[in-house]
């Protein structure tokens, strides 16, 4: 387990050396959890989100994809998706709106709303902050 933590937090810090846009989140709901995420181009997104309020043996970890559909200076929405395992694991469809409200746009807010299908039947709703590090 700690070598898998420890290549994805490798894997991280060389992402972040490399061409494009770290943003990193927090989701507050039922199934509340931390992202990080990876602006590939313009409009993509992969994202590593682990699960929070639990035990490490029963940690939670989401791989996402998300496209942009509509992006603004002030916001934009997106949508993907995604595989979750363990805790309440199978395919995830998250689709949200990003908010930028501030004059320096690294700090934002979100809304998702993401069934969880085929081991759980589950529709997860959250809300939280963005920072994207420009």
């Amino acid at each position: 387990m700690y070598k898998k933590l420890l290549f994805l937090a490798s894997s991280i810090l060389f992402i972040s050396n490399s061409y494009s846009q770290l943003n990193i989140s927090y989701h507050q709901s039922n199934l509340p959890f931390i992202g990080v995420g990876y602006d590939i181009s313009n409009r993509l997104t992969p994202e590593v989100r682990l699960g929070t309020d639990q035990f490490i043996d029963n940690l939670s970890v989401e791989a996402v994809l998300t496209y942009k559909f509509i992006k603004r200076e002030d916001y934009d929405f997106y949508g993907g998706l995604g595989f979750r395992y363990n805790g309440y694991g199978g395919l995830v469809a998250p689709f949200g709106l990003n908010l930028y409200p501030f004059n320096e746009k690294k700090f934002g807010f979100h809304i998702e709303a993401a069934p969880i299908l085929l081991d759980s039947d589950i529709l997860r709703g959250s809300f939280g902050i963005r920072y994207r590090f420009l």
